[in-house]
């Protein structure tokens, strides 16, 4: 395994403390809890060579002690529109390479990134330029959040922009993004939702229920037909009734379906956070951020698409109305409040930020768990779950901060 108690390698140079290890050298980090898929190892010790997890450590290994902390997968966002004050849907390259690498430095080591509803040939030609960074490896593929959403459940995007999932509309986005397309949401309820969830899953791409007024049963129904997502559960759908269970109901109770949940502390009331947990479980959630701009970077104005937004305290809102716009959420906050404000496990939370998204993604045998063979993707925290340390592809984002 790649952690063991007290285990030792054949050879065991000095140790070091504070200092990262020396771009491509081998390095082990010991006397960390280790959170591995199948248990949680006391004094363990994780073994990096060149970018994989190792299961044996190299003669010229660099060995860094981290007691006191948590080593843990690095962290796995689905849904995600910008940060480090960049936009995916609006910047350019260079723009939204900042917003990557400012969540980066929160711990996403993976990250898809999600554009909001706009013209149809402008999203096209986004989705060009975003395909080009997918392929670099600098994100793992795309995600259409709009423009195929309900005008009854719009949030913030923009009402006259919005239209039916129509199957060749869906299609010419997915084409446009070259095969970098990882999710769609959509609300199948509209003329054209069912044939385009259809669509989606005969491509491999993700078809998620969202900003959506569909009644229980129109839900159920696109879930037979392929859906396998609820994007951000709770927000931006009919609240769950006595008579009238909505989507809401339908997506808890359906074994098939991973539900995104945004843990800020604005877009849920931890009691509703803790009912989806326990009906869905822990291998059905999957932690989003759901970031604008903001994220990383502070108050002000902000664009979202054509919307103007305002973030103050944190929160995102819509000037012309309110209405909650994103959010300013990385994910290493979204880790520390689901263990000292939620009361998850340590546990609960790796698979909901990195195990949950990564299967989702096709993307389990490289990332969302430290195993032998897998990348070196990985977050240390020390015991308050305060972010020390990152580390992408067996190099260092952020150096271990040990004092």
């Amino acid at each position: 395994m790649a952690a063991h108690p007290g285990a030792r390698g054949t050879a065991r140079p000095a140790t070091t403390h504070p200092q990262p290890a020396t771009a491509g050298q081998p390095t082990v980090l010991t006397g960390a809890t280790v959170v591995l898929p199948t248990e949680t190892v006391h004094n363990g010790r994780l073994i990096i060579d060149g970018t994989r997890i190792a299961r044996a450590a190299p003669e010229n290994a660099q060995v860094i002690d981290v007691p006191g902390h948590y080593v843990v997968p690095g962290f796995v966002d689905l849904h995600n529109h910008g940060g480090g004050g960049a936009s995916f849907t609006s910047g350019s390259a260079e723009d939204i390479l900042k917003g990557i690498h400012t969540h980066r430095l929160h711990g996403t080591t993976t990250l898809v990134a999600s554009t909001v509803t706009g013209d149809l040939d402008f999203l096209t030609q986004r989705a060009g330029l975003l395909s080009e960074l997918a392929e670099q490896g600098e994100i793992a593929g795309l995600h259409f959040e709009g423009p195929f959403i309900s005008p009854c459940r719009k949030g913030a995007h923009a009402e006259d922009l919005l239209r039916d999932p129509h199957p060749a509309d869906v299609r010419k986005l997915i084409d446009a993004a070259r095969g970098q397309a990882r999710m769609v949401t959509l609300a199948t309820e509209l003329p054209g939702g069912l044939d385009s969830v259809r669509l989606l899953a005969e491509q491999g791409v993700i078809a998620a229920i969202g900003h959506t007024d569909a009644t229980y049963e129109q839900t159920v129904e696109a879930i037979d037909a392929g859906a396998t997502v609820a994007t951000h559960l709770f927000n931006a759908m009919p609240p769950l009734g006595h008579r009238s269970p909505g989507p809401i109901t339908a997506l808890l109770e359906d074994d098939r379906i991973t539900v995104e949940l945004i843990n800020d502390g604005t877009h849920l009331h931890p009691a509703a956070l803790q009912l989806a947990f326990h009906h869905a479980g822990a291998d059905r959630v999957a932690f989003i951020t759901d970031a604008m701009d903001a994220a990383g970077f502070g108050d002000g104005r902000y664009w979202l698409g054509p919307l103007e937004v305002e973030v103050a305290d944190g929160v995102a809102r819509l000037v012309e109305d309110g209405t909650i716009a994103g959010s300013t959420l990385t994910l290493d906050r979204a880790f520390k409040r689901a263990v000292t404000v939620d009361g998850l496990s340590v546990e609960d939370a790796v698979t909901a930020l990195s195990a949950n998204p990564a299967r989702l993604l096709g993307m389990a045998d490289t990332i969302g768990s430290l195993e032998p063979g897998k990348f070196a993707d990985l977050v240390l925290l020390d015991s308050a779950y305060d972010l020390k340390g990152v580390m992408r592809r067996g190099e260092w984002v952020v150096g271990p901060q040990l004092h």
